[in-house]
């Protein structure tokens, strides 16, 4: 109940400080929240958080893991592909949320060669997408799938499923399509389907999107939910816009967010846990 009384705070604070105006996804949505917990704290006696570097070709990558203190060979796994602020606090959050719901998680740095800061603090949008322009596809796929091979390692006979928020929705897409060997379902969040072919998605996938989402359109969304032919959910809300569900962003929208955690949850059980 903590957790619930901070959001409802927090959904205050942000109704004080935001401009009354249909939400869209410019500069102001980007500005900070006011300060609050964590859904998950790091000190979480339940989960073991780890930060470590894995060998890419002639480089390494930080990728940011927590998983259930008993790790199995058949533990689901979950690779949560970063958004434009790369590893920040709030994609954290979300690993560490997967692992106390009992799933291997880990978010790859995909801005781990450029030297790129850490987007815990910042709503420098033009800098972080200097440093989201330079990311090039097949580096993105190699990184995403060195993550999930990870994953794998540890638990060789795990499912694993792939899920990002904005432009980490939009490679989760594109993993589904290009790895699909790895992954067994995917779950983007307001993840642009531009360019991305519905036929070429072989695994069910579960997406949730806002209507005023000035970066992503709504319309995009629900027609590319026509022509997927797989398992399917895909929501859209009708108060949520871009970044509605990064808690720690004035976009935040709790209902949606909350109602696309459960979504999303209940997505990757039914898809990675073996039903007994």
């Amino acid at each position: 109940m903590k957790k619930d009384d901070d959001l409802a705070a927090l959904a205050k604070a942000i109704d004080a400080v935001a401009p009354r105006r249909t939400p869209s996804a410019n500069d102001s949505d980007l500005r900070l929240a006011p300060p609050h917990l964590p859904y998950v704290a790091e000190n979480d006696s339940a989960i073991v958080i780890e930060s470590i570097e894995l060998r890419r070709l002639d480089t390494s990558m930080r990728v940011y893991t927590a998983a259930p203190r008993a790790v199995r060979a058949n533990t689901p796994g979950i690779v949560i592909v970063p958004h434009l602020w790369g590893v920040d606090a709030t994609i954290r959050d979300i690993v560490r949320r997967f692992a106390k719901a009992g799933f291997s998680s880990v978010a790859p740095d995909l801005y781990a060669r450029f030297d790129a800061p850490t987007g815990d603090d910042s709503c420098d949008r033009t800098l972080f997408d200097t440093f989201a322009k330079r990311i090039e596809r097949r580096q993105a796929d190699g990184d995403i799938r060195a993550a999930a091979l990870w994953l794998q390692a540890r638990s060789p006979q795990g499912l694993i499923g792939i899920t990002g928020l904005s432009v980490g929705g939009r490679y989760a897409l594109i993993q589904a399509a290009d790895n699909n060997d790895i992954f067994t379902c995917v779950a983007p969040f307001y993840g642009s389907v531009e360019q991305i072919t519905p036929d070429q998605i072989h695994i069910p996938v579960c997406g949730s999107y806002g209507e005023h989402d000035s970066i992503i359109s709504a319309d995009d969304a629900r027609f590319f939910r026509t022509l997927l032919t797989v398992p399917n959910d895909i929501r859209v809300y009708q108060t949520a816009g871009h970044d509605f569900f990064d808690d720690r962003r004035t976009a935040f929208a709790p209902a949606a967010a909350s109602d696309a955690w459960k979504r999303t949850l209940e997505f990757f059980r039914s898809h990675l846990i073996p039903k007994r």
